[in-house]
């Protein structure tokens, strides 16, 4: 980068007690940032190595009034003159070339340009002698300049990692070229991934500049001779962010009332002296937390370099938002990862992209939150809206009921001046709740009745809440009473819409998929105007995530009532079993192979969650059972093990209970778990499993039944799995024989078992039985499966690793090659069984003596299970587990 670290200097401005950086652009002039000599004429400077004598120095240029770096960033620039009778400048130094990055013609490899610059951060010293910190990086070659000759710089890496206040004032290098004064505030660490920098540009343009500094003819760096340097690599989380960038629902209305004082007082709260500043606003439900924390989000926009809005009702929700936050930034990069990848990837962002605004809105428990914002604590603002007021890591503000005035307000702009007293007796009588007398509101307009008509309506139900202080009424019992009252008329309109209503109960408040409720519509049109028809009257929101209904509403759709028709014991209950049956049919089919349907059961997992603890596991039904099963299916796979077993455990009991001990049902239920115990290591617990499925196997169903048949194959890969192979081989034989007199011999259970029997014969040492098994398993499978079906794949896979397992590489690399190939075309880069395979074909590189190709393929397979299976899966461990020895071994 041709940066002379002998004409770097340290810059000490004795009246405003501060140190900064500059550079030596001529024997005794030093180039460094305006704001480290403000206030000052005369200075100091030293030069690093061991002598810590300080030089007298005064400001060359500017020397007239300083402009105001506020209004203008891009002055942010000085020359200073080395006055000390005892300088001498370092001998055989070459003048600088000064560069600019604006200009020329763009290539392939100039979108992004290597960048370096050179300061004194904290003064750091090491060994006794005064150090700089090198901050290497690049500037995005379309998009690094901006307006006014400010240059953006990412840090890609930092020697001596770590804050580096003090490093204002360093020259900022690329391609051997000085092109801006970097402009960091030297009165604070900085820990970001960006630095910004006055131009040499712009600089030259201002009068007196090159007057003082001699002669300065900027060349394009874009078209300098490189110096065999290669192109900047990207670092992970280098995306740029553009200007705007927000995902914030819109404002439910623009009636905002009664929160001058807590808004005035938030805003306090989130402009402060600090680098990350987390704020909690609690209060009841539907008092207007999340309306607050919307004006302000909207209102400050600008200020931030992003504001991301994220769901907090549970954990699922939590890490769905971040998960989202990546889909934003990086677009169909993220689809293979699962949801925690891209969380992952998200705080990694944030955590070296400073400046940004997260909401979390309706937190549940402080906890949730704690885990994602401690990961964030230098970074940017977190503002949180919850009902809870304990627990939070900052004073939260408390947002009370609207007072008096405010209520009427609000009413007043929903449905218009007049009867002030009904009005003023209404707002009373729903306790000021924002929640309820906006609904009340979109109840009185929409069917056009006087505020009285609709009080009177409400004097028909006895029971409602108190009145007296703010925390003296039942804010759901409010809220129950307006929903009854709404639904009457819904129901007159469209029982359906009521049906949805009571269906979207049973589900996660937010982000409910829409086609959860086509089934209950006609066509998308009749459905759009059912959903329409409740969010005209606040029932439910509408956004592009899916629906939403507030929790007050559902918690009241879930709760008996003797007095409302809407909530008998029935109709809620129905509801219930609808709801679970609309989740069953939305899951989609083979949830550990098909890798396509992952983002769909994603979306589903928070709702199915909801919908599973509506059930006591007392109260399983075989709807209830079967997403268990599947949803444990689709757990296990993303690695998920412990929730997957949980689910197979629960499973196991509903089948137990509702079909019987003996039922074929019960006995798949019972293996499904037996597979999740050995897939989590417990292979001595499944083994006890297995034993007692196929015992029951063949005492229900008899010793030829094809679920015999797999529970005996099932017990004797376990056996394997433990080391026990003197009990597995006898019993794949067995398998075999009896898939063989059974199901044929080209069923393909019985190539299957076939398989399996060579894999024991393997393990057992007998390499050559199971080539010439793993030979005759390949070529039926062809012949009966075809060249392409998954099968075969496994089969030719297989074969292969005997081979290498023999000794015999020279076969099996051609054969892992052409195994990896197809299973790209056939099951595409992200599944499953390729990741394993590009696995096996790096570790035969590793045995062929290839390291080159063994470990960039070893990188792409670990890369590939990070993405799409997660760090607990266990094909992701093992590869990461070659991975380090092959580096080990050949770093």
């Amino acid at each position: 980068m041709a940066v002379d670290v002998r004409r770097v200097v340290e810059i000490w401005n004795p009246v405003e007690k501060c140190s900064g950086t500059g550079y030596l652009v001529a024997d005794d002039i030093v180039l460094t940032a305006l704001h480290n000599v403000l206030g000052c004429g005369a200075l100091e400077v030293r030069t690093l190595g061991g002598d810590l004598k300080w030089l007298a120095a005064e400001v060359l240029w500017p020397l007239t009034e300083p402009p105001d770096l506020e209004r203008e960033p891009q002055a942010d620039g000085a020359l200073v003159r080395i006055t000390d009778p005892g300088w001498v400048p370092p001998a055989g130094t070459e003048p600088v070339r000064w560069g600019r990055i604006d200009g020329g013609p763009v290539v392939a490899d100039e979108q992004r340009l290597a960048c370096v610059a050179v300061g004194f951060p904290k003064s750091e010293v090491r060994d006794g002698i005064r150090d700089t910190k090198e901050i290497r990086g690049h500037i995005e070659r379309l998009t690094g300049l901006k307006s006014g000759g400010l240059i953006t710089a990412y840090v890609d890496q930092v020697a001596v990692p770590g804050a580096w206040a003090g490093a204002s004032g360093a020259a900022l290098f690329v391609r051997g070229r000085l092109i801006g004064v970097v402009t960091i505030d030297r009165r604070r660490d900085y820990d970001g991934d960006q630095l910004t920098a006055v131009s040499v540009v712009s600089l030259a343009a201002r009068p007196g500049f090159v007057a003082a500094v001699g002669e300065l003819v900027p060349e394009d760096v874009t078209v300098a001779d490189r110096g065999g340097q290669a192109p900047c690599t990207a670092t992970v989380y280098d995306v740029e962010v553009p200007p705007g960038v927000n995902n914030l629902p819109e404002l439910p209305s623009p009636i905002f009332v009664g929160r001058a004082e807590v808004m005035a007082e938030l805003e306090r709260a989130l402009s402060a002296e600090s680098q990350t500043i987390t704020q909690t606003v609690h209060g009841l439900g539907g008092v207007g937390k999340t309306t607050l924390a919307l004006h302000y989000a909207h209102d400050h926009a600008g200020a931030y370099r992003l504001v991301w809005w994220i769901r907090s009702d549970t954990p699922e929700l939590i890490e769905a938002g971040f998960a989202a936050l990546t889909v934003r930034l990086r677009g169909e990069e993220s689809s293979g990862l699962t949801t925690t990848q891209a969380a992952e990837w998200a705080v990694g962002w944030l955590q070296t992209h400073p400046g940004w605004l997260l909401v979390f809105d309706n937190a549940e428990k402080p906890g949730d939150v704690h885990a994602w914002t401690g990961q964030l604590r230098a970074s940017g603002r977190h503002l949180i809206t919850s009902r809870y007021k304990r627990g939070w890591v900052c004073d939260p503000i408390s947002l009370p009921v609207l007072d008096q005035e405010a209520s009427l307000a609000l009413l007043s702009g929903i449905v218009g001046n007049g009867e002030e007293h009904e009005a003023r007796a209404l707002a009373d009588e729903l306790g000021h709740l924002p929640l309820a007398l906006e609904q009340a509101g979109a109840f009185i307009a929409q069917r056009e009745v006087s505020i009285a008509a609709y009080r009177a309506m409400l004097d028909q139900y006895p029971a409602r809440a108190a009145a007296a202080a703010p925390g003296g009424f039942d804010p759901a019992r409010t809220v129950a009473r307006i929903w009854r009252i709404t639904l009457d008329v819904l129901e007159e309109q469209d029982p359906r819409a009521v049906e949805i209503l009571r269906i979207a109960a049973w589900y996660a408040p937010t982000g409910i998929p829409r086609t959860l409720f086509e089934p209950l519509a006609e066509d998308p049109v009749d459905l759009a105007q059912l959903l329409g028809l409740l969010a005209d009257y606040n029932m439910i929101t509408l956004d592009r995530a899916g629906v939403g209904i507030h929790r007050l509403v559902q918690m009241v759709a879930r709760t008996p009532s003797a007095d409302d028709l809407h909530r008998d014991q029935a109709r809620i209950l129905a509801a219930r079993e609808r709801a679970t049956a609309l989740i069953l049919g939305e899951l989609p089919e083979d949830p550990s192979g098909n890798v396509a349907g992952w983002p769909t059961w994603r979306a589903l997992l928070p709702h199915i969650e909801v919908i599973l603890d509506a059930f006591e596991p007392g109260e399983d039904t075989a709807a209830t059972d079967a997403i268990l099963t599947q949803t444990g299916q689709f757990l296990q796979e993303q690695g998920q093990l412990s929730q997957a077993t949980d689910c197979f455990v629960r499973s196991v009991a509903a089948a137990t209970r509702l079909f019987g001990e003996d039922d074929p049902s019960t006995l798949v239920s019972r293996n499904n778990l037996a597979v999740a115990y050995r897939a989590s290591g417990n292979v001595a617990r499944a083994v006890l499993l297995y034993e007692r499925t196929l015992e029951d196997c063949v005492r229900v169903l008899g010793e030829d039944h094809p679920d015999t048949l797999v529970s005996r194959n099932n017990l004797a890969y376990a056996y394997e799995v433990l080391g026990d192979v003197v009990r597995a081989v006898p019993l794949f034989e067995r398998a075999l024989e009896d898939c063989v007199r059974v199901l044929g011999e080209d069923h393909p259970d019985t190539l299957h078992s076939r398989n399996n029997l060579a894999g024991a014969y393997e393990s057992s040492g007998d390499e050559v039985r199971a080539v010439l098994l793993y030979e005759r398993t390949l070529q039926d499978r062809v012949r009966v499966l075809g060249e392409d079906h998954p099968d075969t794949l496994v089969s030719r896979n297989n074969l292969a690793y005997a081979y290498r397992a023999s000794g015999d590489v020279v076969r099996a690399v051609p054969l892992y090659e052409r195994t990896l190939q197809d299973r790209v075309r056939v099951l595409g880069e992200d599944h499953p069984d390729t990741l394993a395979s590009r696995n096996n074909l790096a570790y035969a590189y590793q045995v062929s003596g290839d390291m080159t190709r063994a470990i960039l393929l070893y990188e792409q397979a670990a890369a590939g299970c990070l993405r799409v299976l997660g760090e607990d899966h266990p094909t992701t461990k093992v590869v990461h587990a070659n991975l380090s020895i092959v580096r080990a071994q050949h770093p």
